[in-house]
């Protein structure tokens, strides 16, 4: 079969490529000693001419087998090779915050966790985001993977996202500047990148159904604006389609985003592959723009289903050549036929020192009253750390992203490592460790220290039998004693997916579907009164006290039930609950076990865990409290943004006893600090930092690294107090998420709509102090099309006695037109390292974007004439200098 033009070919290529590829027609087809000889592994000849030479010698059947993916052992997406065309297997890796390898083979599937994406975003530096993409490459490549499932360009809409860890946070052109380095850097290991998940992919809850409704202006403006810039200054090599529906129409089905905004409006030439098992239909999804249907399982729709709707008609071998040449052209432009991936050791010393740093960078320093960072040794004589999970490095998101460390430094361990001998650390947990059970919504789990397996038993928890069935019929398959009854299984259960605490029991995978549960005990409390004891769960739950059902939940759908109980203090009351999965099982789409014992009890009832807690801190001179939250991957988000598992309880009580209180939170997430905020005096947002997380947190702490993080994201007072906070918005009525802000997304609508956030988008704190003055702007026109860019200037100097980095930050203001426009916008940013004293003159190029908006008429941008305000700062609301710049006519 003679090739044909496609995209990629220039027409004064044709005549090469028609004789090399009327030469290779009597070729025979290559065992793989013979691959090398083949025509299109000519290194000489470009990547357009060796695509479409392999595409012409390739049978229907074999393109179409070529992109189907398949199922592997190792790889959750995978693409087979053809060894008789010399075609490498895709072998891809989830990667957004570091390599996951599944087969036990390779390095003992341990590669290095790194910060998660959302702390790298609050580095806001772009030489940083190429360190870290130029690791995941290297580890990648040196793992066997070729393919990196990463980054996720999924803009943090909703503050409480359980996957917004994985994101680069809530502004397209933080996100653009951040994303090109990491995926030109990933690239350059001869590592395919895949950005994910394209389009409107911004909530967890109902991400298989939910219906992401935006205007054309939203998506372009905000949410398409990511991917454009690492299609054009990355050359990124593929896209993953998302599970969500785009306006009605699923997502890997959608012409109008695959298409016509991704390849007609933003030049993608690079393939899109489904997320897994994202495919909805086998003609209209080829026919939309997708190319690679992953995986190819028994309940795929490409393969044998693919090539029979080319034999009816119903799509062209023209539209299934074009698929197979966009992948085959992105193997050969980036390396993967000349370059195979290998298994080689990976250096863990030298990567983990790499992710210490970015670690250490990415905190984000939110408060620090009376200066009480850094901790000053020589003053100190004892700390008390304290946190359910200090001690031990299991703080990361769960799902798909989770990866086996090499090694862990727990936040106590870096913090005693750093304090001496001199120096006293103590530990204390407070509470309970965090599971995936937290993620679930509903009152904070009844405490361990509440609860005894047996009323003669001096354990904590209680006797938990559990079977591979609905009914507890036959033997329990697992018995033990659990500290809390807080299941959450399912996707969240499955080996590499549960980023719980390493404290808690595994559960068996095979209670991930139907399966029941009896937990039996007692429940005594130190205090008489009223208690309300409840259960939320998906599947029916019954609680009974001293034999009586007080409780009777349904679970028809995810709920709580509450019941009010008066318990005398001291007194040791039998408790049985009892879980069924009796609800309508779709499998394979996350569902499982899910149920929580709660309760609410007054404030003055205070457990074992946190008294104890509370003595640590009474005999120390300052206290280091860790929280965390659980966030993760499989289609639920939190219901709100307070601390799991009584961590608010816990700091209220040690800041009555310690007035040198410093809150270090680890999350993926924006939390709520209302209750506790002002009675601490130091809080560092740390993210999920990695596995170097303990090192790094001791650094900023004790001021060898000073903290130089911004937020990515605004931090909300509360989850009602946000752009997003209607049902309509987020989560939605009936599978519909309305995106009703339109482009007033994250500090854009806190400002349009006078929300006060608790902490504002860019805002971080260091141990010195920067001054701004001098601004100056300009405007120019240079090249052979006289290209008018923008430019704002202005002098830095560090007023401090301590040398720091600083992010300054430029906005622009509302635009000159009768087009609503946000109050402010992010247009440029620059990081910079001054000592003591020294000044910088800092000169920062603006996005014409932030001069323009998408004019839904014209389908295309429009940067309106005349005076635009200018403000830069060190976060969108803490602005130092104000201008402005004029935007000539005819741009």
């Amino acid at each position: 079969m003679i090739g044909f033009l496609r995209k990629k070919q220039k027409p004064a290529m044709l005549g090469l490529a028609l004789t090399m590829a009327l030469s290779t027609a009597a070729v025979p087809l290559a065992s793989p000693a013979e691959a090398d000889t083949l025509p299109w592994m000519d290194k000489a000849l470009s990547a357009e001419e060796r695509a479409n030479l392999l595409v012409d010698k390739m049978t229907l059947e074999d393109k179409v087998d070529f992109i189907t993916g398949n199922l592997n052992n190792y790889y959750g997406f995978y693409n087979g090779g053809v060894e008789k065309y010399g075609i490498p297997a895709l072998t891809m890796a989830d990667g957004p915050v570091g390599v996951r390898i599944a087969n036990p083979d390779v390095q003992d599937k341990k590669s290095t966790a790194m910060p998660a994406a959302i702390g790298l975003a609050a580095t806001w530096n772009t030489e940083t985001a190429e360190k870290y993409g130029d690791l995941l490459g290297d580890e990648a490549f040196n793992t066997t993977h070729n393919v990196l499932l990463g980054p996720g360009l999924d803009i943090a809409r909703n503050a409480f996202g359980s996957r917004n860890f994985e994101s680069l946070g809530e502004d397209p052109y933080l996100q653009s500047q951040m994303a090109t380095e990491y995926v030109k850097a990933v690239q350059s290991n001869n590592v395919l990148v895949t950005a994910k998940h394209y389009l409107l992919n911004n909530q967890e809850l109902n991400r298989f159904v939910s219906d992401s409704q935006a205007s054309e202006r939203a998506i372009n403006e905000i949410y398409a604006k990511p991917f454009a810039s690492v299609i054009k200054d990355a050359e990124m090599g593929s896209v993953m389609c998302s599970f969500n529906k785009v306006n009605g129409v699923y997502a890997c089905d959608n012409e109008e985003i695959l298409t016509n905004l991704l390849r007609d409006k933003l030049g993608f030439e690079g393939f899109v592959m489904s997320d897994y098992r994202a495919n909805v239909s086998t003609s209209n999804s080829i026919k939309a723009g997708m190319d690679l249907e992953t995986p190819g399982d028994p309940g795929g729709l490409w393969g044998d289903k693919l090539v029979q709707a080319v034999h009816n008609g119903e799509v062209s071998e023209e539209t299934i050549d074009q698929s197979t040449y966009r992948i085959l052209y992105q193997m050969f432009d980036k390396g993967l036929f000349d370059n195979p991936a290998q298994n080689n050791k990976i250096d863990a010393k030298a990567h983990g020192a790499i992710a210490r740093q970015i670690a250490a960078e990415s905190m984000v320093l939110l408060q620090n009253d009376d200066k009480a960072l850094p901790l000053d040794t020589d003053k100190l004589d004892s700390i008390a750390v304290i946190g359910p999970d200090a001690d031990n490095a299991s703080t990361a998101g769960g799902g798909s992203s989770l990866v086996n460390p090499t090694y862990t430094v727990s936040p106590l361990e870096g913090i005693k490592n750093r304090a001496g001998k001199d120096l006293k650390v103590e530990y204390a947990a407070g509470t309970d460790p965090i599971s995936a059970g937290d993620l679930l919504p509903g009152p904070n789990a009844v405490p361990s220290s509440f609860l005894a397996p047996s009323a003669d038993s001096e354990e904590n928890g209680l006797k938990a039998e559990y079977w591979s069935n609905a009914k507890m019929e036959g033997n329990p398959v697992y018995e033990h004693t659990a500290k809390q009854a807080n299941l959450h299984l399912g996707f969240y259960n499955y080996e590499g997916f549960n980023a719980q605490s390493t404290k808690l029991d595994k559960l068996p995978t095979s209670l991930n579907s139907m399966m029941s549960a009896r937990y039996t005990g007692v429940i005594q409390v130190p205090k008489s009164g009223e208690y309300k004891l409840s259960t939320s769960s998906y599947g029916s739950s019954k609680v009974y006290l001293d034999g009586k059902l007080v409780i009777d939940n349904t679970g028809e759908t995810f709920g709580t039930v509450e019941k009010t109980v008066t318990l005398n203090a001291n007194q040791k009351y039998d408790l049985k609950i009892e879980y069924k999965t009796d609800y309508p099982y779709n499998p394979g789409r996350d569902n499982g076990a899910k149920l929580r014992f709660g309760w609410e009890a007054a404030d003055d009832v205070v457990d074992e865990n946190i008294k104890k807690a509370v003595e640590l801190a009474k005999k120390s001179d300052a206290a280091v409290i860790v929280t965390k939250t659980y966030d993760s991957e499989g289609n639920i988000d939190r219901s709100d943004m307070e601390l799991p598992n009584n961590q608010e309880q816990l700091i209220k009580e040690v800041a009555k006893v310690n007035k040198h209180v410093v809150v270090v939170n680890e999350s993926g997430m924006a939390v709520e600090m209302g209750d506790w905020k002002d009675s601490v005096d130091s809080i560092v947002q740390a993210w999920y930092p990695g596995q170097e997380q303990g090192n790094a947190i001791a650094d900023v702490l004790f001021g060898d690294v000073n903290p130089s993080g911004k937020l990515p994201v605004t931090f909300p007072v509360d989850e009602d107090k946000t752009p997003v906070s209607s049902d309509e918005q987020y989560p939605g009525v009936n599978d519909v998420s309305k995106y009703s802000e339109g482009i007033f997304v994250g500090y854009r609508g806190f400002e349009e709509y006078g929300i006060k956030p608790a902490f504002s988008f860019g805002h971080g704190l260091s141990y010195t102090e920067f001054g701004y003055k001098n601004l100056k702007t300009k405007v120019q026109s240079s090249g052979k099309n006289k290209e008018t860019t923008f430019e704002v200037s202005l002098n830095v100097r560090n007023t401090g006695d301590k040398a720091g980095s600083e992010v300054v930050q430029v906005y622009t203001g509302k635009l000159p037109t009768d087009v609503e426009t946000a109050p402010k916008q992010l247009a440029g940013f620059q990081k910079i390292k001054l000592e003591p004293g020294k000044q910088q003159r800092v000169t920062i190029q603006l996005d014409s974007k932030a001069l323009s908006y998408y004019d839904e008429e014209k389908h295309d941008w429009v940067m309106p004439s005349g005076s635009v305000p200018v403000y830069v700062g060190s976060s969108s609301t803490d602005i130092r200098l104000t201008g402005s710049i004029k935007v000539p006519a005819n741009q």
